[in-house]
C-alpha cells in the first residue's frame, strides 16, 4: 500500500496550477449517458473518483476512450442497467449514474453508493424525486432497483439542498415528459456549468444556478464539446496552504469568485491576498487572527473547506468556533489534529472550539477521508519532524498527484511504498 512521508517545517513558494473540478467532472461522465451520440470531456482530473465512475460506464458497455486529461465518451448502446458492485461501493457519487441510465434503459439496478467514511448519507431525497418523476422503487438487500416505462414532468421542493440530488434529478427530467421544476435547488457554480452545456446540446433548463430550476422535457441529446470548470476546493484548500506554509504562492487556473466566502474569511484572519484574472496569489501569514466559521451552501463557506480551515485556526492566536452545518462527523478528524499536538474541543458532531496557536508535530496517521486527508497533509507540511499518512486513497480520489506539484513548491513529501 502507498503512504505519503513528509518532513515538515519548509516554506513553499512557486506556482502551482488548479486541476479541473472533481464535482463536475463526476457529474458531465453521467450526463454523457443521456446521448447517443459522441460528448468530448477537456481539463479532466487524473483522480481516483474519476478513474471508478469511467470504469462504471464502461462496464455498461459504454464506449471510453482516455488520453490524459480528456476523454471521449459514447453511449450509443447501454448493455446493462446493474451498476457494479464493486464500484458503486468505492464511489459516493456513483448515484448520479441511475437517473441517466433509467432514462436510457428504463430500469437500473444498484446497491448503496459508497465512497469514504462519511459518504454514507442519505438517499431519500434521490428516491422520492424518482417517484415522483414516475419511476418505481424496489429495495432488496442492500440494493435498490427503479423502473420506469415513462418518467414525467412534475414539482420537486427539496426540503434540504442537495448538490448531488439537484444535479441528478435535474438530468433526469431532460427526457422526463413535460415540465419538471425543482425548488430549494442547490447553487454550486457546477450546476449551471452542467446545465448550460446541456442545453447546447440539446436540453431546454432554466434558471440554474438560482433556488428555482425548470426543466423541459426533450426527445434528444446530441453530441458536444465541454472542458471542466477549475476546482473551487482545490483553489481554497492552496489558498489555506499559502496561509499555512507559503512564502508566496501564485495559484492560477482557477476562478477566486467561486471560494469569495473562504477568502472573506482568509483576510479577517490577516492572510495577504491578490486577486488577478484566473489567479490568486497568497503571502505566507506570520500572525494569525482567530475567526469563527459556520459552513453554507453555497455562496456560503463551503463545508468541503472547512477542515483545512479548522487546521489554519490551530494555528491562529486566540479561540476560534468552527460549526459545520452540513455534515454529521465532519469535524471528528480533529481527533487525530489532536493528537499532534493541536488543542481542539469537539462539543457535539457539528461545533467544535479551536484554541491556538498551538505547535504540531509530525505523527504516523492515517487518512479517514479525503478532504480529513488533504488536512492532515497540510498539518504534516507544517508540523515539527516526519509525518507519515496511510490510506492516502482517500486523498488521490481528490487531488491529481499531489505530492508531485507539492514537491515544485518546495515540499519534502514522498509517496512511498510497503
Amino acid at each position: 500500500m502507498s503512504y505519503f512521508e513528509i518532513t515538515g517545517g519548509r516554506k513553499l513558494v512557486g506556482e502551482i496550477e488548479v486541476r479541473g473540478a472533481k464535482n463536475a467532472a463526476l457529474k458531465a461522465v453521467a450526463a454523457a449517458l443521456l446521448s447517443q451520440e459522441k460528448w468530448t470531456i477537456m481539463n479532466l482530473p487524473q483522480i481516483e473518483d474519476i478513474s471508478r465512475i469511467l470504469e462504471m460506464v464502461e462496464d455498461l458497455g459504454v464506449k471510453v476512450k482516455k488520453t490524459d486529461n480528456k476523454v471521449e465518451i459514447e453511449a450509443k448502446n447501454i448493455k446493462k442497467s446493474r451498476l457494479s458492485d464493486r464500484l458503486a461501493g468505492k464511489l459516493r457519487a456513483s448515484i448520479i449514474l441511475a437517473g441517466p441510465v433509467l432514462v436510457r434503459t428504463g430500469k437500473v439496478c444498484m446497491p448503496y453508493p459508497g465512497g469514504c467514511v462519511i459518504g454514507k448519507r442519505p438517499i431519500d431525497l434521490f428516491i422520492s424525486g424518482f417517484q415522483k418523476m414516475g419511476a418505481e422503487v424496489e429495495w432488496q438487500n442492500d440494493h435498490f432497483s427503479l423502473s420506469a416505462k415513462k418518467l414525467r414532468g412534475t414539482e420537486i421542493f427539496f426540503p434540504k439542498i442537495t448538490v448531488t440530488g439537484t444535479e441528478t434529478l435535474m438530468m433526469t427530467a431532460v427526457f422526463a415528459e413535460g415540465e419538471t421544476v425543482l425548488e430549494n435547488a442547490a447553487m454550486e457554480p457546477e450546476i449551471p456549468a452542467l446545465a448550460e452545456f446541456l442545453n447546447r446540446c440539446g436540453a431546454r433548463i432554466f434558471g440554474a444556478g438560482t433556488p428555482t430550476i425548470r426543466i423541459r422535457g426533450v426527445k434528444r441529446i446530441g453530441s458536444g464539446k465541454m472542458e471542466i470548470m477549475p476546482d473551487r476546493i482545490e483553489t481554497g484548500t492552496f489558498a489555506i496552504l499559502g496561509a499555512l506554509c507559503g512564502g508566496k504562492i501564485k495559484i492560477k487556473k482557477c476562478n477566486p469568485d467561486h471560494v469569495r466566502a473562504l477568502l472573506v474569511s482568509l483576510e479577517k484572519a490577516g492572510v495577504r491576498l491578490e486577486e488577478k484574472k484566473n489567479e490568486l496569489v497568497v503571502w505566507g501569514a506570520k500572525k494569525i487572527n482567530a475567526v469563527n466559521l459556520t459552513t453554507h451552501e453555497y455562496p456560503g463557506f463551503a463545508t468541503d473547506l472547512q477542515p483545512p480551515f479548522t487546521l489554519l485556526m490551530t494555528q491562529a492566536k486566540g479561540v476560534s468556533q468552527v460549526h459545520d452545518s452540513i455534515f454529521d462527523g465532519r469535524l471528528l478528524f480533529t481527533d487525530i489534529l489532536n493528537s499532534m499536538g493541536a488543542n481542539i474541543v469537539l462539543n457535539d458532531p457539528h461545533r467544535a472550539t479551536v484554541h491556538g496557536p498551538t505547535k504540531l508535530r509530525g505523527r504516523k496517521i492515517a487518512s479517514p477521508d479525503l478532504r480529513a486527508g488533504i488536512t492532515l497533509l497540510l498539518a504534516g507540511l507544517i508540523g515539527r519532524g516526519k509525518t507519515i499518512i496511510e490510506n492516502i486513497y482517500q486523498i488521490d480520489r481528490g487531488y491529481e498527484r499531489i505530492e508531485e506539484r507539492l514537491q515544485k513548491l518546495g515540499a519534502e513529501i514522498k509517496r512511498m511504498q510497503n
